[in-house]
């Protein structure tokens, strides 16, 4: 059972729309066993991974997958199902598979889903072991297998906060792509694309952010502004910090003055060796320390994105209960982290209870310590800051939403989180001694899209609506021109037609890659990753590419969706080596690649009579034109007939036919109406060029 290669089809491809690992998997002498004829195989399978009862397979319905198993199915199968189970244990959930025979014999394609390619195809190779494993009844330990899976899924996957916002622009149909391993991300294409790192968008100021960060000079200004803030400065040193607290002359808070997600919090000290301790703690953990008046009441966490108020959370302080046995340590594991809930990393709504010098302060302020045995119905403060997952979104007073709202505008942010501390959300600030102790740049999501207790806000969807107005898809005009002849004539044709009326041009294409008049990479660019450049570049805002079947069939295509495909014809030459195509309609899926990816308001350009036609046609969302340098071409009479646009020549004149309706293209002294010009008319014509805009583009 082994991989005689891993393609990585980043775009959309012959198997579907989106991303998939294609493994082609080698079987040998397994290449005839069914699950059902090797002793022990399917429980070892079953037993492993229970969890697959989920999945539906042929069969439609729960348990299909165990069904086929036991019926009897084939590794390369089972291969595809084991790695989607995999990566959905390991947090990237995709349900689409896909095993197939090529005629070689026992050589199978498998094709899986992913999210990140790193954890697909660590996934796909781990796969591959459990198999085996099952196969040949050796140990298999899936929990620490799942467990390191799910650790470089932690890694490598974008993190939840710009995955929410990621996941909103797709669902507006809002081209997505990562930029870089870390949380860069670039929301649509060329001119129109906007860009977001976690929650911070292109918008966010870096005079905003590092404002952000010094909470000294945070309070200053919301000061000035008349939102409520804590007393409180900042300290040199831990003996500086004691004074401080004097100063203030009650129980305070320590923090560094540039704290994320509360590290380095100490709160409610009043001891001087305790205070000392603070300091030292926060100062390992940020640039500065201050010390501050303890304000009263629940934490909370208010998002505002572009000066409005869309969210809110409040954290609960973390207890455990006595039962006069365990330990405190014990019961922090037994009552508190082993709620599934809590996790290490940012994907959980709630964070695991660590023993650091926080937790141990407040244990010593109510008297315990980590090997304390509290009695039986003691209950004991272990935390009292942090864990803000309990939405209150609904429950925020109209002035507190308001004080929030200038917080965030007073700073400079587009997307701030704003923290507040009040015994009472639902009542102003002033009434209770609530205040505003920090305003944050990039503030972190998951709290407000899979909160612990409460209703989900779509917080993704409210950034998404400040980048793009409700009409807006983030896209530029896009022409994907595919076929076994002419496709760099249409391209050098389109790129000709197109120059005159479009600001900035991008072609990829077999002549290299061209922004505007100039040539930016030579040589023959019709793979993927050039489309992909030319996407990327924010001068761009329309853009030709040429493509090839190869590409389709070893990358996928560069980008998601196109306004127009040009097919100049299909399957003469089309080499598949070991595929298991053998007919015409299996062959066109390499051309379906490009036409079901046409916008539905888009058109697909067709040569008429073309065998293979119809079976694409059927499938794109889009309109369709025809071109042909035969007015008497069967196909075209009928798209004619039926009053479909149509492309054609007539003796030396061009026409543009739609609804019946005939248009003399004007054409140039010497111009040849051959099938590549018609093409690219045709195309033009189909992103909403008129006669005279493509007449002059051919003069």
């Amino acid at each position: 059972m082994e991989f005689r290669k891993i393609l990585a089809l980043r775009g959309p491809n012959i198997w579907a729309r989106f991303p998939v690992l294609e493994a082609w998997v080698e079987l040998g002498g397994l290449k005839d066993s069914a699950s059902n004829e090797i002793p022990g195989f399917n429980d070892r399978v079953m037993g492993w991974l229970p969890l697959m009862i989920e999945h539906r397979c042929s069969v439609g319905e729960r348990g299909g997958f165990f069904e086929r198993l036991r019926r009897g199915t084939y590794l390369a199968h089972i291969l595809e199902h084991v790695t989607l189970e995999l990566q959905a244990r390991a947090g990237s959930d995709f349900g689409f598979g896909r095993a197939r025979e090529t005629l070689k014999e026992g050589l199978f394609r498998v094709a899986v889903r992913y999210e990140d390619e790193a954890l697909g195809r660590a996934c796909l190779e781990t796969g591959r072991r459990l198999c085996l494993a099952a196969v040949n009844d050796l140990p298999f330990d899936v929990t620490s297998e799942i467990h390191r899976l799910r650790i470089l899924g932690d890694d490598v996957r974008l993190g939840p906060s710009t995955r929410a916002v990621a996941n909103a622009a797709r669902a507006r149909g809002i081209p997505v792509r990562r930029l870089s391993e870390g949380s860069l991300v670039q929301l649509g294409h060329g001119a129109k694309q906007r860009r977001i790192h976690r929650s911070a968008t292109d918008r966010t100021g870096a005079v905003a952010e590092s404002l952000s960060d010094d909470k000294e000079v945070t309070k200053a200004y919301l000061r000035a502004a008349g939102v409520p803030v804590a007393r409180g400065r900042l300290v040199t040193s831990d003996q500086d910090a004691w004074l401080a607290a004097q100063e203030i002359g009650t129980s305070v808070v320590v923090k560094p003055i540039d704290a994320n997600y509360g590290s380095g919090v100490v709160i409610g000290i009043s001891k001087r060796e305790q205070i000392e301790a603070a300091y030292h703690f926060a100062a390992q953990r940020g640039s500065g320390v201050m010390v501050e008046q303890l304000a009263l009441g629940a934490e909370h966490r208010l998002l505002v994105v572009d000066g409005k108020f869309v969210a809110a959370t409040r954290g609960n302080p973390a207890y455990v209960t006595g039962d006069g046995k365990q330990t405190v340590g014990e019961l922090i594991e037994s009552q508190l982290n082993s709620d599934p809930r809590r996790g290490l990393d940012l994907s959980f709504p709630l964070a695991l209870i660590e023993l650091d010098p926080t937790v141990l302060l407040v244990l010593e302020q109510e008297g315990y310590h980590v090997q304390s045995v509290p009695a039986k119905g003691k209950r004991v403060m272990i935390q009292r800051n942090g864990n803000l997952a309990i939405d209150v979104t609904d429950e925020v007073h109209p002035e507190v939403a308001r004080m929030a709202c200038l917080a965030a505008r007073v700073i400079g942010l587009d997307v701030a989180g704003v923290d507040v501390i009040a015994n009472d959300i639902g009542r102003p600030l002033a009434e209770q001694g609530g205040v505003v102790i920090e305003v944050n740049a990039g503030p972190g999501l998951q709290m407000h899209v899979d909160p612990a207790e409460g209703t989900p806000r779509p917080v993704g969807e409210a950034i998404v609506a400040t980048l793009f107005s409700l009409n807006e898809s983030g896209r530029i005009p896009l022409v994907c021109v595919i076929g076994q002849d002419h496709t760099t004539e249409v391209t050098r044709w389109l790129a000709r037609i197109l120059t005159d009326s479009t600001e900035t041009l991008a072609v990829a294409s077999a002549d290299g890659v061209f922004i505007g008049q100039s040539q930016i990479k030579a040589g023959d660019c019709r793979d993927a990753e050039s489309a992909r450049s030319v996407l990327l570049n924010p001068l761009v805002s329309a853009a030709v590419i040429e493509t090839s079947a190869e590409t389709i069939l070893n990358e996928g295509l560069g980008f998601d969706l196109c306004q127009v495909a040009v097919i100049t014809s299909m399957g003469a030459g089309l080499k598949l080596d070991f595929l298991e195509w053998d007919s015409p309609e299996k062959k066109s899926l390499v051309y379906r690649g490009v036409g079901d990816v046409v916008l539905p308001d888009g058109a697909l350009v067709v040569k008429a009579g073309e065998p293979l036609a119809p079976i694409v046609i059927k499938h794109c969302p889009g309109s369709v034109i025809l071109f042909s340098v035969d007015e008497n071409d069967p196909a075209l009479a009928e798209a004619l007939a039926a009053g479909r646009r149509a492309v054609f020549a007539r003796r030396d004149k061009v026409v543009l036919s739609a609804e019946k309706k005939e248009t003399i293209l004007p054409t140039p002294a010497g111009f040849k109406a051959d099938e590549p010009a018609l093409a690219a008319i045709a195309a033009a014509w189909a992103l909403g060029h008129d006669a005279a805009t493509i007449a002059n583009g051919l003069s």
